[in-house]
């Protein structure tokens, strides 16, 4: 028993990885992170996301299609619409958006991320392209847009 609690106690202390049966890492849980390190972390994360879910539309650029898809490169749409655009990325969107400017009424089908990673993506394009966040996405921002 005695070994048990030394053991918890290091891994809090120390900080640990938390996966799931998949043994894929959802999110690393540190006393001594940076919130720069953190938001640093996402980004990457996020990146890859990006390339696997949303760049066959939005392009590597972020330019997206003129009058198709959104530009997310410069999109005054996140900033202004911040719970929008993650409610996007978490379920999906259908019907018109106002993006810079123009008009687009395209349909975006859930692309079925975890919140974690609804939350990377975000970050990447929140700090890709010219665009600039005071605040990082975090997953239980995501977790707390429901459909």
């Amino acid at each position: 028993m005695k070994i048990t609690i030394t053991i918890i106690t290091a891994l809090i202390l120390t900080g640990f990885t938390y996966l799931n049966s998949n043994a894929e890492v959802y999110y690393t849980i540190s006393e001594n992170s940076d919130p720069q390190d953190a938001l640093k972390e996402s980004i990457e994360r996020g990146e890859t996301v990006y390339e696997d879910f949303c760049m066959q539309c939005h392009l590597p650029t972020g330019e997206g299609v003129a009058g198709v898809y959104p530009p997310l490169a410069k999109a005054d749409y996140l900033l202004k619409k911040r719970k929008a655009a993650i409610h996007a990325v978490k379920y999906g969107l259908k019907g018109e958006i106002t993006v810079n400017g123009n008009t687009y009424n395209s349909v975006m089908t859930a692309p079925g991320l975890y919140d974690d990673e609804v939350a990377d993506v975000m970050n990447y394009i929140l700090h890709s392209w010219g665009n600039t966040s005071p605040k990082m996405v975090t997953e239980a921002e995501v977790k707390a847009i429901q459909e």
